[in-house]
């Protein structure tokens, strides 16, 4: 992208900003990212802005006090001034691969206010993502010239580059570009499979420009080398009425096209898959994606090598280096370490606050495009944080506007879980010899209520003989954290956390349990009532009389500090960003590492072996009630 000009004076906070947007014409089809050059001219500026926007959208104009990166450009406060001095070009102008960008510059008659005490925008959405003119060459300031380059995904709509002085508090537009279009903008995208609601049945998710009413989606699957089967896919979307308030329903709106999702059924364990994606036009014509494959499942109990990653908090980052106000430092490095080790385990468990959307839906697509080569090849299962769900007033456990205005809707729909009730989004998936038992801290928990029962029922159901590992995942700390922010409310966990759930812990016998929310690691001993029920730190041999909790919080939001205070329970703590990988040998022997995301090398493990008599023995509170004379 280039630009040019006369001087035209210093922007509020010294900088000047480029945004990128899109227009909302439907070309076709399209699929994977390509850089965009885009040049710039202005004389002996500093400080430009320069966005990447979406066409076409029409949205209201409202502030959020949202900590969304995009939050901080005052979008409600543009203003239209441009410059016949002022020029930005965007090359190649027809992309076949994809782009990533959002906002629509119009007159205030097109961006209708909410009410009538707040007026329209000139900027009727909110940018996709943004550099600084002036970072783009060394000499930019004395010239005004420069060049910068963006990585764009399909977004199924054109786009644009939108100049800005004012910085990102009070932009004022002085150029737009030329648009850029992509030959196949429907194409369908970002495959991203789940596990189904029985063990031999994997789900495929994709996100396409075609409805219902331009074409059939189905996915060609098949195991390798042999006759392909043909599976027609369900298609949902949602209106901005869906969502729950700004900025999801303002200026973070964008149309998130129509959600495919087919079911792939009666799969030979650990056998090898391959398919794609495809849509029938209403001409007769297809329209495919590239081959993809997976391994299907292992039966419940049975007996192989067997490794899944767990971690929360992760979030998006811009590997072309926009938005530089990263609100997730590390998840660049994260995806990273998970792709470079995709032949190394079998299945990924995001545990809450995906995107940190935050009500920008723009986001969404450029969270599944990120993930896309592990999502597409292994089955990527999420649980519900606060950052998806949480909104006043819609049925959330916490009445904090986390969620920006989505309350659950993207995550609902965006991923497949095997839950009956999307809103309701706890539920219990078996990998092998693993069972989980997966909790929606963002809906009550307490005893009584309906996820207190499933939890019951899901740790009471599974038979320990073949399926040893029983894994708890929740994303708020229902368990331990040493974090400063619980400390300094006299706690060490979500309030009525433990006190609900650990007799259930207890009871069955619960291996290990994992938390997000605390954006650290930290790993405690064997602990029940607070206190170590073991003295050994790094192998564990028979039962272990207490659960192990683990916060792997830290896969990219920037990190959560320590309390200064050291508890008896807490083994090992790291202020880094990382994940976590456990790996079933047989049904005797699990390994437990965390990893950190800057080298992928292992900072802490720990081995449990034991067998099925040690599962079956007697421990405190899982024992029957006797007395002395009995």
């Amino acid at each position: 992208m280039d630009w040019k000009g006369r001087r035209l004076g210093d922007s509020h906070d010294g900088r000047r900003l480029i945004v990128v947007g899109g227009r909302g014409r439907r070309l076709g089809d399209s699929h994977d990212g390509r850089r965009l050059i885009v040049k710039m001219g202005i004389m002996r500026i500093t400080g430009l802005l320069l966005l990447v926007i979406l066409l076409g959208l029409v949205s209201y104009g409202v502030e959020s006090g949202n900590h969304q990166p995009l939050a901080r450009i005052a979008i409600h406060k543009a203003r239209i001034a441009l410059e016949e001095s002022a020029l930005v070009t965007a090359s190649p102008t027809l992309l076949g691969l994809g782009t990533i960008l959002g906002s629509e510059i119009s007159s205030g008659s097109t961006c209708p206010a909410t009410n009538s005490r707040i007026l329209p925008p000139l900027l009727c959405s909110a940018p996709i993502k943004y550099q600084y003119a002036n970072y783009s060459t060394a000499d930019y300031s004395k010239t005004g010239n420069g060049t910068l380059s963006f990585l764009l995904i399909n977004q199924r709509a054109d786009f644009a580059f939108a100049l800005f002085s004012g910085g990102i508090s009070n932009p004022k537009l002085i150029a737009m570009s030329n648009t850029i279009a992509f030959a196949y903008p429907n194409a369908p995208l970002y495959p991203r499979l789940a596990q189904g609601k029985i063990w031999n049945e994997m789900t495929v998710t994709w996100t396409s420009g075609y409805g219902l009413n331009e074409s059939e989606p189905f996915v060609e699957w098949g195991r390798q080398g042999e006759t392909q089967i043909r599976s027609p896919a369900v298609t949902l979307t949602f209106t901005r009425e869906s969502l729950c308030g700004p900025p999801a329903t303002t200026v973070g709106w964008r149309d998130p096209g129509f959600i495919h999702t087919t079911f792939m059924k009666e799969l030979w364990p650990n056998a090898m898959y391959t398919y794609k994606l495809g849509h029938k036009l209403i001409n007769g014509s297809y329209v495919w994606s590239p081959m993809y494959s997976f391994k299907a499942s292992p039966y419940p109990g049975q007996d192989s090598l067997q490794r899944v990653i767990i971690f929360g908090d992760m979030g998006k980052g811009e590997a072309d280096g926009s938005n530089e106000y990263y609100p997730q430092p590390g998840s660049l490095n994260t995806t990273k370490q998970l792709i470079n080790d995709l032949n190394n385990y079998d299945i990924v468990i995001h545990n809450g606050d995906i995107t940190y959307a935050d009500g920008y839906l723009s986001q969404w697509d450029q969270f599944t495009a990120q993930v896309e080569p592990i999502a597409s090849t292994k089955p990527y299962m999420i649980t519900s944080g606060n950052h998806e769900r949480d909104w006043p007033n819609t049925g959330s456990f916490y009445t904090n506007t986390d969620s920006g205005g989505e309350c659950g809707v993207l995550a609902e729909t965006m991923f497949y879980v095997p839950t009956t009730n999307k809103d309701n989004f706890w539920y219990s998936t078996d990998y092998g010899m693993f069972h989980f038992c997966i909790a929606d801290t963002e809906h009550d928990w307490r005893p009584g209520t309906p996820q207190y029962l499933f939890l019951e029922n899901c740790f009471a159901s599974v038979d320990r003989q073949r399926q040893p590992w029983l894994i708890f995942i929740a994303h708020r700390v229902l368990g331990y954290s040493s974090s400063s922010f619980y400390f300094s409310q006299g706690t060490s966990e979500e309030p009525m956390g433990r006190d609900s759930l650990q007799q259930l812990w207890q009871k069955y016998k619960v291996d290990l349990g994992f938390y997000g929310h605390v954006h650290n690691y930290e790993r405690t001993c064997p602990v029940y009532e607070s206190i170590c029920t073991m003295t050994e730190t790094k192998f564990f041999q028979g039962s272990l009389n207490g659960m192990i909790h683990i916060v792997a919080g830290g896969a990219g939001q920037s990190l959560s500090t320590f309390a200064a205070i050291n508890t008896t329970w807490s083994v090992y703590k790291d202020y880094d960003w990382g994940f976590v990988k456990l790996t079933a040998f047989n049904h005797t022997t699990m390994l437990f590492e965390y990893k950190k995301s800057r080298d992928g090398l292992v900072y802490d493990s720990f081995t449990i072996q034991r067998n099925y008599s040690s599962m079956v023995a007697c421990t405190f509170d899982s024992c029957p009630s006797t007395t002395l004379a009995s």
